[in-house]
């Protein structure tokens, strides 16, 4: 081996810090052998078309086919802020657009974490990768997608919230995701879920409990597995408040559009594209 295969070897051995995206299809095993190519299609559309309109550089993204969905990991060099805000901006617009002729629409549950990451001939792992795969695919955000006829589902890790959603940026609003408890193969975790262009979700569960400060993500796993539907989860603070209570619950103010729909049939304001600050400030009159 000379020095340069030697080099290319070491360098994919070694553990990259990265954003990892998971993307799962809602209800995958419905769909027959003449629609899933076209499912798997449109999926394809709406992300790769969201990472050329957020300007994220193609070479800076790893994305891998998992049938029924997509694994992505994005470089360090990008602002994780751009793939929260713009990129998650433009992701559900495709969606909607790809959405608005079909009788069935298409759903996307997404997860996101960031953590190391090795990448070798085969494609991504890690337990960075665990973990994005297990929100994506957890009870909370199947359910979510269904009762409250959604097209999206966005879940991020406790750490990527605390880092990164909470502060704020462009497209991101915080105040717009609700958190929840999720019982993992691999333990207990808090994660955070949102519904593009709507409030906070309210999530059911068994009783408010305080948020704990990290993941608690552990221990081994597959890439992909499909989670246990019986996952259990317990819903942390009632997000449609603003402010914190006695009981040790967190509340959130809910601020932006809302948009409401049945079987694709969006009904209120319902805003397509980007807020900008007037459209924030007559929100706020």
């Amino acid at each position: 081996m000379n020095q340069h295969a030697a080099d290319d070897a070491a360098e994919l051995a070694e553990a990259h810090y990265e954003l990892v995206i998971s993307v799962d299809a809602r209800r995958s095993g419905e769909y027959g052998d003449v629609d899933k190519p076209r499912m798997r299609a449109r999926i394809y559309r709406v992300l790769e078309s969201a990472f050329s309109h957020a300007k994220v550089p193609r070479d800076a993204v790893h994305l891998e086919d998992r049938g029924d969905g997509v694994l992505v990991s994005v470089a360090g060099r990008v602002a994780v802020t751009r793939l929260l805000g713009l990129w998650m901006v433009e992701v559900h617009e495709n969606l909607r657009d790809e959405n608005r002729d079909l009788a069935v629409p298409l759903g996307l549950r997404i997860g996101m974490h960031v953590g190391p990451v090795r990448h070798d001939a085969r494609g991504i792992s890690g337990r960075a990768v665990d973990l994005a795969c297990r929100l994506a695919d957890s009870s909370v955000a199947r359910r979510l997608l269904d009762t409250e006829k959604a097209d999206l589902v966005l879940v991020t890790s406790q750490s990527l919230y605390e880092d990164v959603v909470d502060a704020g940026g462009k497209f991101i609003e915080p105040a717009h995701y609700a958190p929840a408890r999720l019982e993992l193969k691999e333990g207990e975790v808090t994660a955070w879920f949102r519904l593009p262009g709507r409030p906070a979700p309210e999530i059911a569960g068994d009783g408010a409990v305080a948020a704990p400060v990290g993941d608690g993500f552990g221990g081994e796993g597959g890439e992909g597995d499909e989670a246990d539907d019986n996952d259990e989860f317990e819903v942390v603070g009632d997000q449609m408040s603003g402010h914190r209570p006695a009981h040790g619950g967190i509340h959130y103010n809910v601020i932006g559009d809302l948009s409401h729909n049945h079987h694709n049939d969006y009904r209120g304001d319902v805003h397509i594209g980007r807020n900008t600050d007037r459209d924030a400030e007559k929100g706020r009159g």
